[in-house]
């Protein structure tokens, strides 16, 4: 990399630079390009299969799966609004939770029900979704909008899911909870006061302001 910046180019390409050191050092140097970067103003096109190095360095990030582009847009829109079930899974970590079902349209509201559970979509947001009742489809919601009822934001859209932790692990700043409704399976990111355990049957909180919704045979998101 030295060698290369000495020389002055127009664009650097760097080729998974970083897979070779240790996390620690990974961290570091992740820190340092994003300095050389916003000193030297030059292009970088940055190949990596590790996104958060994706997510952290780029002003731009290209998502593609077996030679195709499945999204180019920047890392914040990238998260907020992918646009399929690849990208929704590759960005993000731990990824997004995935709950196959169907719409179901029941006094003038849409719900999605995955046999386990149903949850409301919030009507301000519905709209989409009017004409496709009984329609398959892939809910998705993400670990961090998952909450144990006793730390949920108050100001969200909260719909309540019966589960079981299955699993812990804590963090220190953050706990993740590891938890089985019926046949589904999917990770919670709560808060580190949290004393939910291993074994302990509970309602978690669904933020509805923040899910996602794909095409059970495309894999596209319906927004």
């Amino acid at each position: 990399m030295g060698r290369a910046l000495v020389r002055k180019p127009d664009v650097f390409l760097f080729d998974e630079p970083l897979s070779n050191l240790d996390a620690k050092l990974r961290v570091d140097m992740r820190t340092e390009i994003k300095k050389l970067h916003q000193k030297l103003r030059t292009t970088i096109v940055y190949v990596t299969h590790d996104q958060i190095e994706a997510m952290t360095l780029s002003t731009r990030i290209a998502v593609i799966n077996k030679g195709k582009l499945q999204q180019l847009d920047t890392p914040q829109n990238l998260y907020d609004h992918p646009n399929n079930l690849f990208v929704a899974g590759f960005i993000g970590s731990p990824s997004m939770n995935f709950f196959p079902g169907k719409l179901v349209k029941k006094d003038g509201s849409i719900f999605v029900d995955t046999n386990d559970f149903q949850v409301k979509i919030p009507d301000a947001l519905s709209t989409p979704y009017k004409d496709m009742d009984g329609k398959n489809v892939i809910f998705g919601i993400r670990p961090e909008n998952i909450h144990d009822p006793a730390f949920a934001p108050s100001n969200i859209k909260g719909e309540t899911v019966s589960a079981k932790v299955d699993v812990t692990e804590l963090m220190g700043n953050e706990t993740l909870l590891y938890l089985v409704s019926g046949k589904n399976t999917f990770v919670g990111r709560v808060d580190p006061r949290s004393h939910l355990r291993v074994g302990h049957q509970t309602d978690v909180i669904f933020d509805m302001d923040k899910f996602h919704i794909f095409d059970g045979t495309t894999e596209e998101a319906i927004r």
